[in-house]
Order: C-alpha cells, then sequence, then structure tokens
C-alpha cells in the first residue's frame, strides 16, 4: 500500500476519489445527453453497476501484469518468489477493489430515491469472476509482457475498446445480432451483466453463462502458470 500509494498527495485515499469521481462525470454526462437509463431510471447506478466489475478487471490483470517488474528488487532475495509478487498484487488490489465496490454503490443506493431489493448471488458471483478473469489474464500477460516486450503496447492498443464492448454502457440485448454473436465471446460482459441483474430485478441476463467465464479464467490462469514457472528467471534477468 506503501509503495503504490504512498508517495501521491492523499495516499490511499486516491484509491476511492478516483472510480468515485470517474463514475459521477460519466453518469452526469450521459444523463444530460439521454432521457432514462437502458435499466431503471437513474444513471448513477446504471454506469456504476457497469463500472466497478470492469475498473476491478482493469486494475487486477493490469498490475498482476507487471508484479514482475514491480517486485523486481524483492525477488533478488531467494525466499520471495514470483508466485508471491502476484499474489501480493492480486491481494491488495482486489482488497481495495472491493472496498471501492461497496462504499461506491452504498452512496449510490443512498441517494437513490426508490428502495432497490438487492439480489446478492449474482452480485457476488460477478465479483468473483472479475477476480478470476483478471488474474488469468494478468497472469498470462505478466509471462508474455516479460518474453516479449512489444507485446505490451500491442496489448493496450488492442483493448481499448474494451469499455465499449464490455456493456459498461450498452446493454448485451440491445447490440445488433451481429455484435452479440462476436461479443458473447468477451467474459466481461457476462461480468457486467450479472452484476446489474443484482441490483435491477427486472433484467434477465439469460445469455450469462458462468461456466464459461470460469473456464476462460481458468485457462489463462493455467497458461500464465505454466509460463512463469518455465520463464521466470529469464523474464526477471532480462
Amino acid at each position: 500500500m506503501l509503495t503504490r500509494y504512498g508517495r501521491s498527495p492523499g495516499g490511499y485515499l486516491w484509491a476511492v476519489l478516483e472510480p468515485l469521481g470517474m463514475i459521477a462525470i460519466m453518469a452526469i454526462g450521459f444523463s444530460l445527453l439521454l432521457r432514462t437509463p437502458p435499466l431503471g431510471n437513474s444513471f448513477l447506478l446504471f454506469f456504476a453497476t457497469g463500472h466497478i466489475p470492469f475498473a476491478l478487471h482493469q486494475t487486477i490483470s493490469n498490475t498482476t501484469a507487471r508484479s514482475l517488474k514491480f517486485s523486481k528488487s524483492l525477488l533478488s532475495y531467494p525466499i520471495i518468489t514470483w508466485v508471491d509478487a502476484i499474489v501480493a498484487r492480486l491481494l491488495l488490489n482486489a482488497l481495495t477493489g472491493v472496498l471501492v465496490a461497496y462504499l461506491i454503490l452504498g452512496i449510490v443506493l443512498v441517494m437513490h430515491d426508490d428502495p432497490i431489493a438487492l439480489s446478492w448471488p449474482p452480485i457476488i458471483e460477478s465479483m468473483l469472476l472479475t477476480l478470476l478473469v483478471g488474474l488469468g489474464v494478468g497472469t498470462l500477460n505478466c509471462a508474455l509482457f516479460g518474453l516479449f516486450p512489444i507485446w505490451d503496447q500491442i496489448w493496450s492498443i488492442i483493448t481499448r475498446p474494451l469499455f465499449i464492448a464490455s456493456g459498461v454502457l450498452i446493454l448485451y440485448e440491445s447490440m445488433p445480432a451481429a455484435a452479440q454473436s462476436v461479443l458473447w465471446f468477451n467474459p466481461l460482459i457476462h461480468i457486467t451483466a450479472l452484476m446489474r441483474k443484482g441490483f435491477f430485478p427486472s433484467y434477465e441476463a439469460h445469455f450469462v453463462s458462468t461456466s464459461y467465464v470460469v473456464t476462460v479464467g481458468l485457462t489463462l490462469l493455467f497458461m500464465g502458470v505454466v509460463l512463469l514457472g518455465r520463464y521466470h528467471r529469464q523474464i526477471l534477468n532480462a
């Protein structure tokens, strides 16, 4: 926590203020452009339920992918392994992300005019799947970034449309059939739909496949662990 947040003004407080400000600005902006959100009557709640799992995935995957570089000096000690570096980054950002989600969604619900009957199973399922997929993507990229540095730049380019393609602003059901047939394979669109299912009782999200998301997350994690187990010394010595 000190290493990541200690040098910036405000310190750890920015972990909460940054996503809260982002959600507030985007919600206000879109509420001026559109009369009603795709679900419910609050742009703030609609956007928050999509942005929180998406932002948590991005944070987990990006920080985990750079965990060896971030902790390179500590990894010179034999007792500390590459697994420790990845787990440490995962735990810090997962706990921070859950805290941020709890605070932001709590504030949004307090500000909401009408009471909402929450369904906790899909909310918890969405958060757990977010952590799994983020860890899988991050672990695999940790190996690929070390073995092929150019992949870092390529990845940042090809993932820029993810904000739109993950259902943060647009519901999967509102997209054209051609887009649905492609975007279904994006695990994040399943995750954001699950989160919204827990906050909007009328939203069914029939397209969601938990087994598919788990399969993707575990497959990516397995590939990343295999590559790091074999090439972590080469990556650290590069």
